[in-house]
């Protein structure tokens, strides 16, 4: 008997639908908006998801200035980079980081828990974060989503 009653689907770019969504990251924590955050991007809720596709979502986060770090996140957790000179080690802290650019710290956040590959830095263009409430993706009708319903 060759015939199965049921076959594996892929998915694929033409047969990806994809969606947009809108996030308010007002009084959230910072890891748990980020892991939530990050199974939207590569789209591990929907039916049809194929590990080497990108088939998850278009995501809007705004109000990251208010984003919540618990414990003593906020003082003691460091994040390092490298200007790409000798000596050229730099150091900041969430604290630092929210006033000088209040985006990064989710941005950061959300590239870390995505894949280290080609892939991961296909998802992470689909991820759009705003320090206020304004965003510039009204056209594209987001979604507001629940937190607490993910």
């Amino acid at each position: 008997m060759d015939t199965l009653s049921y076959k594996t689907v892929s998915a694929n770019a033409a047969t990806v639908t994809k969606e947009w969504v809108l996030l308010d990251a007002t009084d959230l924590v910072l890891g748990r908006l980020a892991s939530q955050v990050a199974l939207l991007l590569r789209g591990k809720r929907k039916a049809n998801y194929t590990p080497h596709v990108d088939c998850g979502d278009n995501v809007v986060i705004i109000n990251a200035e208010k984003i919540r770090l618990t414990g003593k996140k906020l003082t003691d957790k460091v994040y390092v980079r490298h200007t790409g000179y000798p000596g050229g080690q730099r150091f900041a802290t969430p604290q630092e980081l929210l006033k000088r650019k209040p985006h990064a710290v989710v941005e950061e956040a959300v590239r870390g828990m995505l894949p280290k590959n080609r892939l991961g830095a296909e998802l992470f263009r689909n991820l759009y974060v705003y320090a206020g409430p304004e965003h510039k993706h009204q056209a594209q009708a987001p979604k507001l989503l629940n937190f607490n319903e993910l």
